[in-house]
């Protein structure tokens, strides 16, 4: 792969991932993990949350199944996980990550339009977004359920712009995880990577995308650029 474009105007359409990006929710995942482990009665390899991030559902199964075998309650687990999950997400609510509300406002202040796509289940996926009374603000959302091939591939980034309307050159991505930062490129679309929990891996630095921070710093950052 080619060096990373990086933005140099004002683009048409912002695609935004949601896990670890807008919503500060990946340190939840291990303790999930772990709870849902126990829950099943097995042993589950914790190193296996790192590469699971950023992927969907079925992808995260293959995953397990790899590296557990055929024979391991991967179902059973994975269902254990969600209710896991959920409990964590009653008892101590869902954080945004610093500087989302600012950005949102500065897009739609400029009439740049919005759209969610996101790796989890588009019911999952809708839920948080309402709980966290985000989902008015954005034109489409497309679940990790909703396309053939999950994050490195480029399908729910091409899904979102034909939602949006707009050409895949004409869009901006924002990811916190290293498939997503790639399935934007793979879409011919402009990447921002913001990590969350994980650096970007050396085989990435090396394609020099744009990585920031924070999401507060892409304001000014877009603000510079020419329209």
């Amino acid at each position: 792969m080619t060096r990373a474009p990086r933005p140099v105007r004002r683009p048409h359409a912002v695609i935004f991932d949601m896990d670890g990006l807008m919503l500060d929710t990946e340190r939840l995942a291990p303790r999930a993990w772990s709870d849902a482990a126990t829950a099943v009665g097995v042993d589950f390899d914790l190193a296996l949350i790192v590469p699971m991030v950023g992927r969907n559902f079925r992808d995260c199964a293959t995953l397990i199944v790899d590296r557990h075998g055929p024979d391991f309650p991967t179902a059973d687990l994975m269902r254990a996980w969600h209710v896991a999950y959920d409990a964590i997400v009653e008892r101590e609510g869902i954080a945004l990550k610093p500087g989302l509300l600012a950005l949102l406002d500065w897009l739609e202040a400029e009439g740049i339009p919005k759209a969610v796509a996101t790796s989890t289940r588009r019911d999952r996926a809708q839920a948080k977004l309402a709980q966290t009374a985000l989902l008015p603000r954005f034109v489409a959302l497309i679940g990790g359920d909703e396309v053939a091939n999950g994050k490195p591939a480029p399908d729910i980034f091409l899904a979102a712009a034909e939602r949006l309307g707009e050409d895949a050159a004409g869009c901006l991505v924002l990811e916190d995880s290293e498939p997503g930062v790639r399935a934007a490129l793979a879409a011919g679309m402009t990447p921002i990577m913001v990590p969350d929990m994980h650096p970007p891996s050396a085989a990435l630095i090396a394609l020099e995308p744009l990585v920031l921070a924070s999401l507060a710093e892409i304001p000014a950052h877009l603000a510079a650029l020419p329209r």
